[in-house]
């Protein structure tokens, strides 16, 4: 006859607690990644906009493939630092949908924390 062990408690919740780090891990990812392509979005739309002269000296395919590498690599840079806020609400919303209440405590208390440093600097 075969013994099967059974899995611990501690062991499991081991597991559980691993599982959520990365998942977290990845939730965190993905939203630096959402709030990078909706800036991507956003400028792009902005330099749609004409005021005139853009046939200038400096116009041309050449300054519009310029343009849009500046604007990946701006966005790429807000999205990694957190600049516009919108990734710390994205992660703290999808926690919230994908019932990981423990990242959405986290980034609960990483969004208040963010709000009062903002409120402190601009009223200073």
């Amino acid at each position: 006859m075969t013994t099967i062990s059974t899995p611990t408690i501690a062991s499991t919740t081991a597991s559980a607690t691993t599982a959520g780090a990365a998942d977290s891990g990845k939730l965190t990812g993905v939203a630096k990644q959402f709030e990078a392509i909706f800036i991507r979005q956003m400028l792009a739309a902005a330099r749609k906009t004409s005021f005139g002269g853009e046939d200038s000296l400096m116009g041309g395919k050449g300054m519009d493939t310029f343009r849009q590498m500046q604007d990946e690599r701006f966005a790429d840079i807000a999205s990694d630092t957190g600049a516009f806020g919108l990734g710390k609400m994205i992660e703290t919303h999808l926690a919230r949908l994908l019932g990981n209440d423990e990242a959405a405590k986290t980034a609960d208390a990483t969004n208040t924390a963010d709000s009062a440093d903002t409120a402190v600097k601009q009223g200073a």
